[in-house]
């Protein structure tokens, strides 16, 4: 990528193009057209809302001051974009007048249409006992594909430089799911009601905070911890597309599984 000094975002906006094309028109999404294979989809998709926050909590740890004493961040303006993100993320409002994090959300919309919370369950009581991630997503009984992508998401918020965690964050997360889950709701458009009200809800917020909030939110913080350094760029575009090209694989063996319902 040649990193354009006017713009180096839009310059990696650009470059991304193509995989994110590939992404949007990704057959999965029209597969799930069905309650049986939401819950497919959603066994499977509950593990990437966990590892989410995985990310977000890397970013808060490393641009904000968790410490005491308290030392400034020197980081001012993204840790004031990460601080309100991750308000939203761990205590938005639930629709029935109370606050839970997206992923607590995520699992009663699983529980309501009836899908299996087993595997996520086991998953974090198991790292509630200390076990590495690995070794508790294969003791929990997550999906392959799940598993996979989820040790991937952790590799870069474990040891990923900031500016690749940031962009692995606004990339592959903020600035795509808004369009993926449009194109989730246009699949269940012709299913009845009952027993999606907590999803359709989670996926209507996730739309209007993601788009309106945290992803021109993400790309502020982005564009302060990259400056006019190509090299953070450049970091940030081989972690960009590798966050998307990862996503494109989850995607291939979840479709994969829907398709055999």
């Amino acid at each position: 990528m040649t990193v354009s000094t006017a713009s180096p975002l839009s310059a990696l906006q650009t470059s991304l193009r193509p995989l994110r094309e590939r992404l949007f028109a990704h057959p999965v999404y029209g597969l799930v057209d069905s309650l049986p294979r939401l819950r497919t989809f959603m066994e499977r998709h509950v593990f990437a809302v966990w590892d989410f926050m995985s990310l977000l909590k890397q970013l808060q740890r490393k641009l904000t001051c968790i410490d005491v004493p308290w030392l400034p961040s020197g980081h001012p303006l993204a840790c004031r974009l990460v601080n309100e993100i991750v308000l939203g993320e761990e205590s938005d409002a639930d629709g029935q007048g109370s606050f839970l994090s997206h992923f607590e959300l995520y699992t009663a919309a699983m529980a309501e249409c009836g899908a299996d919370v087993g595997p996520i369950t086991r998953f974090q009581e198991m790292l509630r006992r200390g076990l590495a991630v690995d070794a508790a997503l294969l003791e929990a009984g997550a999906p392959p594909e799940s598993r996979q992508f989820t040790s991937a998401t952790l590799a870069v918020a474990e040891h990923g430089t900031l500016c690749e965690t940031a962009a692995a964050f606004t990339f592959g997360r903020e600035d795509v799911v808004p369009e993926m889950f449009r194109r989730i709701v246009s699949g269940l458009a012709t299913q009845p009601a009952a027993g999606l009200s907590r999803f359709s809800y989670y996926l209507d917020r996730h739309i209007e905070v993601d788009e309106g909030q945290h992803g021109p939110m993400a790309h502020a913080m982005l564009s302060e911890l990259c400056g006019q350094e190509e090299g953070r760029w450049h970091e940030a575009l081989t972690a960009s597309q590798q966050a998307i090209e990862a996503r494109l694989a989850f995607w291939d063996g979840t479709a994969k599984a829907i398709s055999a319902v």
